[in-house]
């Protein structure tokens, strides 16, 4: 969308696109090296034109241009202490998404610590791992407000109608039997249409 170039900014709003304080905006006003205009009631106005021109001149980048340029990435937490397989799904999501980081985990205390900071969007769990509950896992990340948002897609190769029932109840979104399909993966990660036919 374009943006109107006429708009009228305050000190403030012209202070967050710079990233500097309002004081500062306000000085550079003063000694001419920001054009304002003065409204009737006295305060300072700055036309978006003339903060670009600003801004380019002094190779800055404004806030919200930095905004659009940085897409946004989407975490991904992989717990699994089978290496192999934790290296090949760390493999596939890198290779097969766009704008992804992906992490790695082979017990729980590791998946805990990366949990928390890194406030994944998605975590692959093995729910059968030695020392790990894998649905208490789950449930931590879905109770813990700073990490509920986390889409959990549980996997194991030990399944039972009752192991699905208590990692559904924890918060996960499914609990995927291995093997699995790679697309399938990808699917229930949310990186796949439903009805993708990609490979």
């Amino acid at each position: 969308m374009a943006r109107d170039n006429s708009q009228y900014l305050t000190p403030n709003q012209v202070a967050g696109l710079l990233l500097v304080s309002p004081i500062t905006v306000r000085q550079w006003a003063q000694k001419g090296m920001l054009a304002a205009h003065t409204t009737a009631g006295g305060h300072r106005r700055f036309t978006r034109a003339e903060v670009e021109r600003f801004a380019r001149e002094r190779g800055v980048t404004l806030a919200d241009q930095l905004d659009e340029q940085q897409p946004s990435v989407t975490e991904v937490l992989v717990v699994d202490d089978d290496a192999q397989l934790n290296s090949y799904l760390v493999a596939l999501l890198q290779t097969s998404v766009e704008d992804v980081r992906v992490h790695s985990a082979a017990d729980g205390f590791a998946a805990g610590r990366l949990v928390q900071a890194h406030k994944p969007d998605i975590v692959v769990l093995d729910i059968m791992m030695p020392g790990l509950d894998g649905v208490q896992v789950c449930r931590s990340i879905k109770e813990n407000p700073e990490t509920a948002h986390a889409r959990v897609v549980a996997m194991t190769g030990h399944h039972s109608d009752q192991l699905e029932h208590r990692v559904l109840e924890a918060g996960a979104a499914i609990l995927l039997k291995k093997p699995f399909a790679s697309d399938e993966l990808l699917r229930q990660c949310g990186f796949l249409a439903s009805n993708s036919n990609k490979s």
